[in-house]
């Protein structure tokens, strides 16, 4: 029986998910991360995150950090929050839904969208957890990417 999103969806959602987890214990920005790893090794984990999935985010995170050289950075989102912080997996899930969206509309694959929305002026915005920018609807956000600022 099918779940109720594709798997694609899902493993591009795994995928967000472990680079924000690896942002979070690196104190990275997120294109930091996403620039380390590499489009390369980001296709070989999106291509395998059903299998990934099921193995322990620490020991990956571990590995990747290691085997990319992410070093430790002065960026802790979390400690600077002032109010309730999402989990790894609610920002994994704007992440997804923005680069889903920013995919199927641009027919760009995921990967060079996943890359491209990272290093781009949003990916700040979202992971500022002082800001309410990552709780709008997935429409807002995709609208204010495509416009190049919050609406």
């Amino acid at each position: 029986m099918a779940g109720r999103e594709k798997k694609e969806d899902n493993d591009i959602f795994f995928l967000c998910s472990l680079i924000e987890y690896i942002a979070r214990k690196t104190k990275n920005h997120r294109n930091v991360v996403v620039n380390a790893i590499a489009k390369e090794k980001l296709q070989h984990i999106y291509d395998l995150a059903d299998v990934y999935h099921s193995e322990n985010i620490d020991k990956i995170t571990d590995t990747l950090i290691k085997n990319h050289h992410i070093e430790d950075g002065f960026f802790d989102n979390i400690a600077d929050s002032k109010y309730s912080v999402p989990t790894h997996w609610d920002i994994g899930k704007v992440y997804k839904r923005l680069i889903v969206e920013v995919s199927n509309n641009s027919q760009k694959p995921i990967i060079d969208v996943l890359v491209e929305v990272y290093n781009s002026w949003i990916s700040r915005k979202i992971e500022d957890f002082n800001s309410s920018l990552y709780y709008e609807s997935p429409s807002y956000i995709y609208q204010s990417y495509l416009k190049g600022d919050v609406l």
